[in-house]
């Protein structure tokens, strides 16, 4: 484990707008001074071209091949959470557009929006029909064509899926989209250039927690508990420093925000299940649940554990992690987070103890 790092004294964590509060107070009487809202710090350094995106070098590739000639070809992005598909579509877009048209320029619809048939008929028909001019104020090239971004795209329901064939078709001219999920229909994917965005490596995410430790107060143990998910990553960041009010930050605190069970409790766990003695088993598992861990989590950090460890055998390994395959089905369904845990103990005390 690497040491904690932490920033300059010199560096404060209020938002810009604690600084700037005499330039507003100054403008107060003409009503133009305002505070600035402090922002979400993924928000505050997301790449702001695609040269800044991390990791994902053929992506940037062919993006920046194709930026260079202003044309882009329908896009499908896939991938883990937090590695920059969104990121990577919106630095693309500004440097397409610049600042001034960008807004006029893209359509974005995530999630929380509504994914019907009807809105896609209404808004990104609508959209799609619109006609851009090929200039920009700073005399730089810009592609007669806008950007439709549909995040989480598998959410969008079949039909509404089906009636974007038709618009890509007709509105190749003036229309782009770009599609943020693999689970969509093959007319669509097929359709597109398909990118693979990959989980970012730990050195990778560790620069870019560092480049912003030097602006914010950070510690780089959040590689390992964001399991490769940058955004993940920084908001754990943004949520401990604000937690700590700029004072140095600890694994422990990185530990509970994070949600990550504590190594020492793992071990203690499989050290009882060695034992054999299921009372014992029986008060650890109602100390885990009254104590809020997710079970979920456990069973993500034991098959780790499991997995690395040279103290099990072929057949144990396998046969714990299958149970933990199955606990983690059940999980998901909705089954009762002790029984589940009582159960992989049982099974696992069963293997520890079977040969002794």
């Amino acid at each position: 484990m690497q040491a904690f790092l932490k920033g300059p004294s010199s560096i404060s964590t209020k938002p810009p707008a604690a600084k700037e509060r005499g330039a507003a107070g100054a403008a107060g009487s003409s009503g133009e001074g305002k505070r600035l809202k402090p922002i979400p710090w993924v928000e505050k350094y997301r790449p702001k071209n695609v040269d800044e995106v991390a990791f994902q070098d053929e992506v940037v590739a062919v993006l920046k091949k194709s930026l260079e000639g202003a044309d882009l070809p329908n896009l499908l992005f896939y991938g883990p959470p937090g590695t920059g598909k969104t990121s990577t579509i919106l630095a693309a877009a500004r440097e397409l557009y610049g600042p001034e048209l960008f807004r006029q320029r893209v359509l974005e619809l995530n999630a929380s929006d509504e994914r019907g048939i009807q809105v896609i008929r209404e808004k990104v028909k609508a959209f799609a029909q619109l006609t851009a001019s090929g200039t920009r104020s700073d005399g730089k090239v810009c592609p007669p064509f806008k950007i439709v971004i549909l995040d989480e795209a598998d959410s969008m329901t079949s039909a509404a899926q089906a009636a974007l064939r038709r618009t890509m078709e007709k509105e190749s001219k003036t229309t782009r989209l770009t599609f943020l999920s693999f689970r969509i229909i093959e007319p669509l994917t097929s359709r597109c250039s398909k990118f693979r965005f990959k989980p970012l490596s730990d050195k990778i995410q560790q620069q870019r927690l560092l480049d912003v430790s030097e602006k914010e107060h950070a510690v780089s143990y959040l590689v390992k508990v964001s399991e490769g998910d940058l955004r993940k990553a920084i908001t754990f960041l943004q949520s401990a420093t604000r937690l700590m009010g700029g004072k140095e930050i600890t694994e422990k605190i990185v530990t509970e925000i994070a949600g990550v069970i504590p190594k020492e409790t793992t071990d203690e766990l499989l050290s009882v299940c060695r034992s054999g003695s299921f009372e014992k088993l029986e008060t650890l598992a109602k100390n885990l649940i009254n104590e809020g861990y997710a079970v979920a989590q456990l069973v993500n950090q034991l098959h780790d554990t499991v997995v690395e460890s040279e103290d099990y055998s072929d057949k144990q390994k396998s046969v714990i992690v299958e149970k933990l395959a199955e606990v983690d089905k059940c999980l998901a369904d909705g089954a009762d987070e002790y029984l589940q845990l009582m159960g992989l103990c049982a099974l696992v005390m069963q293997q520890l103890t079977q040969n002794t």
